[in-house]
C-alpha cells in the first residue's frame, strides 16, 4: 500500500498540478489531501474544480470552513476571495468535506489534530517561530487514535514523527505555500526557504509504514503575479522565495 498525502494547497493550482504529474511518475494506490485548499489570491475555483474530478479523498481544513462561515463584517482577506470566486456547486462539494476520517482502517488522516482542525499536531510556536512539538504534546494531540499511520497538515511544515508505540505520524508540508505569518495560538512566522511544492508518499512494509518527502519544482512566477496583483506581498515572496517580504 502506498498512500500520497497532500496538504495546504492554498489555491495553486500550478503546484498542484506538478505534484500530481509527480504522483502519476511514482505510483500509488491512494491519494488523500489534508484540506486547506482553496484559500488565498491564487486559484481558488480552478483548484476546487481540480479536486472535485479528481477521485482523490479530500478533507477539509480550517480555511474550508471559514470561506464557508465568511461574512463581509469579517474574515480574511484569503478567506474573502476564495468565497467570491466560488460558485454554488463548489461551496456545496466543501460542505460535504470533513476534518478527519479513517481510511483502509488502519489510517487516520486529518488537518490539524484529531480535536481540532486549527491546532498544530507535530509542532508549538514558540518565540515567534515554529517548533517542534514535546512529546508529550503529540501524545496529548494525538488523543486516543490508534491508527498505524497518523496524517496531518495545517502548519505547512514537511515531518515525520515516529512514536514508542511505532505510529508514525506524517505531515507532508504545503503544496502552495512556503511561507506565512499568523497569530493563533500566540504571533508567530513559518518560513521554508524554498518555492518547491511539498508532499509525501507513505508505504506499508513489512516492518510497518515508513514516508518519504518530496519537493517539487513549478512555475512560480504565474502565481507570485497573481498574488503581485491582489496587492498579497507577503504571498508574492511566499511563492517566489519561500521566506516573507519583511523578515
Amino acid at each position: 500500500m502506498r498512500v500520497a498525502l497532500l496538504s495546504d494547497i492554498h489555491g495553486n493550482l500550478p503546484a498542484l498540478e506538478a505534484v500530481a504529474a509527480d504522483i502519476r511518475l511514482r505510483g500509488v494506490d491512494e491519494v488523500v489531501c489534508l484540506g486547506d485548499n482553496i484559500s488565498g489570491p491564487l486559484l481558488p475555483l480552478e483548484t476546487a474544480q481540480f479536486l472535485m474530478d479528481s477521485g482523490w479523498k479530500v478533507l477539509a481544513g480550517n480555511h474550508e470552513r471559514q470561506v464557508l462561515a465568511y461574512d463581509s463584517r469579517g474574515g480574511g482577506a484569503s478567506d474573502a476571495y476564495a468565497r467570491s470566486q466560488l460558485t454554488d456547486s463548489e461551496l456545496q462539494w466543501m460542505r460535504s468535506l470533513t476534518h478527519t476520517a479513517t481510511v483502509h482502517s488502519d489510517i487516520f488522516v486529518c488537518h490539524g489534530t484529531p480535536r481540532s482542525d486549527c491546532e498544530h499536531f507535530l509542532e508549538t510556536p514558540r518565540d515567534g517561530l515554529l517548533s517542534l512539538a514535546q512529546r508529550g504534546d503529540v501524545l496529548d494531540r494525538l488523543g486516543l487514535v490508534q491508527a498505524s499511520l497518523v496524517a496531518c497538515g495545517h502548519s505547512h511544515v514537511p515531518r515525520s514523527v515516529r512514536l514508542t508505540s511505532g505510529q508514525l505520524i506524517v505531515n507532508p508540508g504545503s503544496v502552495g505555500l512556503q511561507a506565512y505569518a499568523d497569530d493563533h495560538p500566540e504571533p508567530y512566522v513559518m518560513q521554508r526557504g524554498t518555492p518547491d511544492a511539498h508532499y509525501a508518499i507513505a508505504e506499508r512494509s513489512a516492518g510497518g509504514w515508513i514516508a518519504a518527502h518530496f519537493a517539487v519544482r513549478y512555475n512560480v512566477k504565474v502565481v507570485a503575479d497573481l498574488a503581485r496583483r491582489a496587492g498579497q506581498k507577503d504571498w508574492e515572496s511566499a511563492l517566489l522565495r519561500g521566506y516573507l517580504s519583511d523578515a
